[in-house]
């Protein structure tokens, strides 16, 4: 019997239900400890040395799994500082855990809130301090460590993310335009974790696009896989909103909406989760002009398409937004037959890059002028 259930259970080292586990790890709880201050030396006055540090640091190409498999039991602690001894008055400092994590982490503490990012290669952050060292102002007697649970929220840091509803093409989509290989088929929530892919363009160029798992409605509100979905696209640069041609239906139970409507609803999901995202630019994709039919169904609504704030009213007050995403192009697709892909990939680049040049300021001559004015007397 013994026999029998280990050999269920396991499967060469593994679990059989394997495919159940998450592949992609956006969230991660540690527990981490600085070290003890050392105890000092009360009859000469000896200091004992601090407790080390924990420290985060940024690290390129690097993913929460990393972090898992090289500390298994999620604690860390730093050593313990020195004691001080007759032959060491002052006590050695313990060594620091510098714990490398993916780029694009956000710390967060028990209560909930945020108290850290790690955005940049390199970038460090304090974790938990050491223990100060035992001395006169605290009888000689080191003292612990800070102790505290942490999570390590990932979000994805990439140039633009797709954003639709399952079964809209944004996985087809990522593979026209990338050498990324996700999964493909004629279901919804083939996506269940996100995707990355690069676009590489001739003059060695690169785009990171991001293809999040389908949303639905009431995703701003955590329904389904919401929040763990929407928050990879806070970091994006610009949005790619995906929708089909002929619309949209859950399931037999939930109601079908147009190619429009669902417009209106990935824009009312977005709104409602941050309306900050709203001010991103973005480009909508119509997808599925293969299709029979799908063409004269796209010259029907075009005019509807180029006219959002004006067809709004009419809109389902369930999926209406207050304000509308001011889309830079409104291209129509076929990401299965890669129809129009090429114009798709350089309309991304040419909306990256006047976003970029918007955000370049205008130098203040003023302040440059004091800055760099002469001071003293003056050569004449």
């Amino acid at each position: 019997m013994v026999f029998l259930t280990s050999n269920l259970l396991y499967s060469g080292g593994k679990f059989i239900r394997k495919h159940f586990r998450p592949h992609f790890l956006d969230s991660l709880r540690l527990t981490v400890t600085g070290g003890h201050g050392g105890n000092g030396f009360p009859k000469i006055g000896g200091v004992g040395g601090q407790g080390g540090c924990v420290y985060f640091v940024a690290k390129e190409g690097y993913t929460l799994k990393n972090v898992v498999k090289a500390h298994s039991t999620k604690r860390i602690k730093a050593a313990a500082g020195e004691d001080s001894t007759k032959v060491r008055l002052l006590g050695r400092r313990g060594n620091d855990q510098r714990i490398s994590v993916p780029v694009g982490i956000t710390v967060i503490d028990e209560t909930g809130r945020k108290i850290g990012d790690l955005n940049e290669e390199g970038k460090t952050f304090t974790a938990a301090g050491g223990g100060p060292g035992g001395c006169s102002g605290n009888s000689f007697i080191g003292q612990p460590g800070q102790s505290r649970t942490l999570t390590l929220d990932l979000k994805l840091i990439a140039d633009a993310g797709l954003v639709g509803f399952p079964n809209a093409g944004k996985s087809t989509f990522l593979k026209a335009i990338s050498k990324a290989s996700p999964k493909i088929a004629s279901y919804p929530f083939t996506t269940i974790k996100p995707q990355l892919g690069i676009i590489e363009y001739t003059d060695y160029r690169q785009i990171s696009v991001a293809d999040l798992p389908g949303l639905i409605e009431g995703a701003h509100a955590n329904i389904g896989m919401g929040h763990k979905f929407l928050k990879h696209v806070e970091r994006t640069r610009m949005l790619i909103l995906i929708a089909d041609i002929f619309g949209f239906q859950l399931s037999p139970q939930h109601q079908k909406r147009t190619c429009l409507q669902n417009v209106y609803a990935l824009n009312r999901e977005l709104e409602l989760y941050d309306p900050t995202l709203l001010e991103k630019p973005s480009i909508l994709l119509i997808n599925k002009l293969d299709l029979e039919g799908a063409s004269e169904e796209f010259e029907r609504i075009q005019p509807n398409l180029h006219r959002l704030e004006e067809q709004v009213a009419e809109c389902p007050e369930e999926i209406r937004p207050r304000k509308l995403l001011n889309f830079e192009r409104i291209l129509p697709i076929s990401a299965k037959e890669g129809m129009d892909i090429d114009r798709v990939v350089a309309n991304i680049r040419e909306v990256l890059d006047e976003a970029a040049e918007e955000d370049v300021l205008e130098p203040d001559l003023e302040r440059l002028t004091r800055k760099n004015r002469e001071y003293g007397p003056k050569v004449v």
